[in-house]
């Protein structure tokens, strides 16, 4: 007759409350479910690759670097929560450039989970975003060669939208410093 919390029902390392709801610190819901490569949820106690930690203020180059990285290894949902970060930490004039930068991140994500539709869609609105942004004048703001990404963005797009095959996100990431 006993109340049970989440360390007597073994619970402890899924973040799950007793109640079934995961919870954060702070007692937010979050979603503790592992997840893939793509960021789709796995069953509990599977094994899962780390998450992007949130919140984290790095220096722009770092974010490119770190998003590069991600994007590399097929993780393009991961490279577009360092874009996230950079969006919400940066100064204001940049918010549109990395929300762009997001945006194509999560539209590679979509279209290599095999949605069409929503992949293309936020390539799309990526490029549109990131060509806006740049039309102030910055084509390589910290590096990033932004003619050589936007263009990436609506190739695949159209890719995907043929219906040429599976998308291999690490294989179709895109060179943000421009050619390696």
């Amino acid at each position: 007759m006993g109340t049970t919390d989440s360390t007597s029902t073994g619970n402890r390392s899924t973040g799950r409350a007793a109640a079934g709801r995961d919870r954060d610190d702070e007692g937010r819901a979050r979603n503790a479910r592992p997840r893939d490569g793509l960021g789709r949820p796995l069953p509990y106690g599977e094994e899962g690759v780390p998450r992007q930690p949130e919140g984290v203020v790095r220096r722009p180059e770092e974010s490119v670097a770190e998003a590069q990285r991600l994007l590399d290894e097929g993780k393009p949902f991961h490279a577009h929560e360092v874009f996230e970060d950079a969006w919400k930490s940066g100064p204001e004039e940049e918010q549109a450039l990395w929300r762009g930068l997001a945006q194509m991140a999560v539209g590679l994500t979509h279209a290599a989970r095999g949605n069409v539709t929503g992949g293309a869609r936020l390539l799309r609105r990526g490029a549109g975003a990131a060509e806006e942004w740049a039309a102030g004048g910055e084509l390589r703001p910290h590096g990033i060669d932004l003619p050589s990404v936007i263009a990436w963005a609506r190739e695949l797009a159209a890719d995907v939208e043929r219906g040429e095959g599976s998308v291999d996100a690490g294989a179709r990431a895109p060179r943000l410093r421009g050619v390696a």
